[in-house]
């Protein structure tokens, strides 16, 4: 996991006055996202490429959140570094109401892989704004404005979508949009429903859902969203009928099941739409992230035939000044070129049931902090605790200063060893690109396993 190459030059420079020099210009002039800017120091990266990024200092990881679970083809990949040069060549920018032909490709691209009738793109700069116009258009179809969405969900930073949003993002930013309302979604480990299967977690969460709806008032709910595989909160998988009963739900009060397939849509378990996996066809898929591994922001809505027609003779009420940038779309078009030719979904189904699922596995046995793991392709959680018997976690929920001290120790001990992990509350989660060799994936999966003895030191 050293002497890696730059993406540029073919060597790391090194460069200590080009890294203080980002250092002060960031630490100066840059706001950062979801931060208290005094209490933190971001790493100057100096480059990347395939499954490792590195700094300055002569430091290299592999990048076991594939950055923020986006960068699916991995860093510098020359596909899709080439369709951007040659796109900037021909046509840099057009605006949204001309045709293009990128744009419409990558529409086609879409279509052709998403489920049932759904053969309709609107093109957004990210996933947030993807969820905003999904939720603008169930409310347009329906006639109806509010929206249920679970409690452990996180749908982006704008305003609808964080009102969706469950997680403890969404409080310093309340009160938010109106006509939202959660629910609580299956987990197991972690039953809300006090259930003893996956099955019975399955039934009880359905009855819950539909509990919620009669309470809500039906005939006031226009949309439910629901992220297929939950992805930061938990890496969350399904249980067993959960998703066609959501369906089923939704049919029988005339509600529209948006799918948020942001993260795990294009390839993260191992399908091009997470639903394929679950046998289940929405009315709404949001994406964004591995659509072009995040090399230029895009993000979308597919939508069902019978949604889209209603934007036949009358106008569709929203529109963005970027949708379908043709710099975005072309690697978009580049990344079903590079799946296809190197079966990437194939690679991904391996990986996660061959070497990643069975390694995991052992460390329930082998290390006390490990009370659970969860996941499905390369989409997995390991859920830390302080007691197995208990499933106390590792650090409270929401857990801040000294409380969160435990799971901080464990974060500098992946990167100690050569990988950059991805966390989230008491878990950390696997989640590289999805172009990760077997060989670095083992090399990063035994990081972490070394790092876990950290957590078993503080459990109880």
């Amino acid at each position: 996991m050293t002497d890696m190459l730059s993406a540029e030059t073919g060597t790391q420079t090194g460069d200590h006055a080009v890294e203080r020099t980002i250092r002060h210009n960031d630490r100066t002039h840059v706001l950062h996202s979801w931060s208290a800017q005094a209490k933190i120091d971001p790493l100057p990266v100096e480059g990347g490429l395939g499954s490792t990024f590195w700094d300055y200092q002569g430091n290299s990881y592999l990048d076991f959140g594939a950055q923020l679970v986006n960068l699916n083809l991995g860093h510098q990949h020359p596909d899709l570094v080439k369709s951007i040069q040659d796109q900037a060549g021909k046509m840099a920018t057009i605006q949204p109401a001309f045709a293009n032909d990128v744009r419409g490709e990558l529409a086609a691209l879409i279509a052709s892989k998403a489920p049932g009738t759904l053969n309709k793109v609107f093109f957004t700069n990210g996933g947030a704004e993807a969820n905003e116009n999904a939720v603008r258009m169930a409310r347009a179809f329906t006639g109806k404005s509010k929206i249920l969405a679970q409690y452990r969900s996180y749908h982006g930073a704008t305003s609808t979508a964080m009102a969706l949003t469950g997680d403890p993002r969404r409080w310093a930013n309340e009160p938010g949009a109106a006509s939202v309302a959660h629910f609580f979604g299956p987990y197991a480990y972690r039953s809300p429903f006090h259930s003893s299967s996956p099955e019975e977690e399955s039934a009880r969460a359905l009855e819950h859902l539909e509990s919620v709806i009669v309470l809500e008032g039906a005939s006031t709910i226009g949309g439910i969203i629901i992220e297929t595989v939950v992805g930061t909160n938990g890496i969350l998988v399904p249980p067993p009928g959960y998703l066609p009963g959501v369906r089923a739900l939704c049919d029988k009060y005339g509600i529209v099941y948006i799918a948020d397939e942001v993260m795990a849509g294009f390839g993260r378990i191992g399908e091009w739409f997470a639903v394929d996996a679950f046998d289940v066809v929405p009315d709404l898929i949001s994406f964004a992230k591995g659509v072009n591994s995040g090399y230029v922001p895009l993000g979308g809505v597919v939508m069902s035939d019978e949604i889209a027609a209603i934007f036949d003779e009358k106008a569709y009420p929203g529109g963005l000044t970027y949708s379908g940038h043709p710099l975005a779309c072309a690697p978009g078009v580049a990344t079903f070129k590079v799946f296809e030719r190197d079966g990437i979904l194939a690679h991904v189904r391996d990986l996660g049931s061959r070497v990643v699922k069975p390694i995991l596995e052992s460390w329930l046995h082998k290390h006390p902090s490990v009370g659970e793991i969860r996941g499905q392709g390369l989409f997995w959680a390991v859920e830390l605790v302080t007691n197995k018997d208990t499933r106390e976690p590792l650090v409270p929920f929401n857990a801040a200063g000294e409380a969160a001290r435990p799971m901080a120790e464990v974060v500098a001990a992946c990167k100690a060893r050569g990988v950059w992990p991805m966390t989230n509350n008491n878990r950390v989660h696997i989640c590289p690109p999805l172009v990760i060799t077997e060989e670095e994936l083992r090399a990063g999966l035994a990081a972490i396993d070394e790092a876990l003895t950290v957590a078993d030191g503080f459990v109880r």
